[in-house]
């Protein structure tokens, strides 16, 4: 029997060596992009073409002053017009898709359904369809090298709603809203100071998704803006990628690229907390 459980905590202990080293290497190949690029950032253009290195360069502060002195680029300006678009349509559109998911998820009326259906239908059409009709329409009314249409069209977020939707239906009984009535709680009142508390880790979550997927947003940007100072950090980026190769610098756009990952980091480290709150709540629940 001594045997036998010896064993039986040998392989215990192999299988949860296993699991440690499998999750620690699958960290190390998700950080090694990160990591690669940071070093690529502080070697010059030069060292950049002799190949691959895991050991920083001497460069850092060189590619900095290049970047931030270029007159052609306007860095600092193109991140601040990012985080400006970015934060305004992280605030508008989580904001929005959630009111509209409480509203199909706490209410009755006719065509609840059809409503819904249609907003995943919706998610289901890719914006390069209407790019043409959406260059007209702001055309037509005056809004081109404007952030209006990347920030208003922004609110309607269909993934977004039907995120809050299905995170309500297992996180907010409809209990906690008749309750909130009765104590007469208005609409609004309930919404802004019970409902919008209770889905703070479904709203991290899509903070963080829709702040990701603005700041790194190509396509619209291109479509609308052209004028230097108003275009965003990836038109930049961009711009320079596919500036003459003479004059073409990997240290520059490593260190762009550096530029334009920093601020995700850092939403992410302060919106993580809620998402892990989050997580804790649904396994105390279960």
């Amino acid at each position: 029997m001594k045997k036998y459980a010896i064993y039986g905590k040998l392989s215990r202990g192999f299988r949860k060596g296993y699991r440690y080293i499998t999750l620690i290497f699958l960290t190390l190949l998700c950080i090694f992009p990160f990591y690669l690029l940071l070093v690529n950032a502080t070697r010059a253009h030069v060292d950049i073409q002799r190949g691959f290195s895991i050991l920083p360069g001497k460069s850092l502060v060189m590619n900095v002053v290049n970047v931030l002195g270029n007159e052609t680029i306007l860095i600092v300006r193109g991140m601040l017009n990012s985080a400006l678009v970015s934060t305004l349509t992280v605030v508008l559109s989580v904001y929005f898709s959630v009111m509209t998911a409480y509203a199909i998820h706490a209410y009755d009326f006719k065509l609840k359904k059809a409503a819904f259906h249609f907003i995943l239908l919706v998610m289901t059409i890719p914006t390069q369809v209407s790019a043409l009709g959406f260059v007209k329409m702001i055309t037509a009314m005056n809004l081109k090298d404007s952030f209006v249409p990347l920030i208003i069209p922004a609110i309607v977020a269909p993934s977004c709603v039907f995120f809050m939707k299905q995170y309500m239906e297992s996180s907010l009984p409809l209990e906690i809203i008749e309750a909130a009535r009765i104590d007469g709680s208005g609409e609004f009142h309930t919404f802004n100071q019970i409902i919008l508390p209770i889905m703070k880790p479904a709203v991290a979550v899509q903070a963080i998704f829709g702040f990701v997927s603005s700041w790194n947003n190509y396509f619209t940007p291109s479509l609308v803006l052209t004028k230097a100072e108003m275009k965003t950090l990836p038109l930049w980026i961009a711009y320079l990628r596919s500036a003459d190769f003479t004059k073409f610098d990997m240290g520059q756009l490593y260190m762009m690229i550096a530029f334009s990952i920093f601020p995700v980091i850092v939403v992410y480290l302060l919106l993580s907390k809620f998402i892990v709150q989050g997580v804790t709540l649904g396994s105390v629940k279960g």
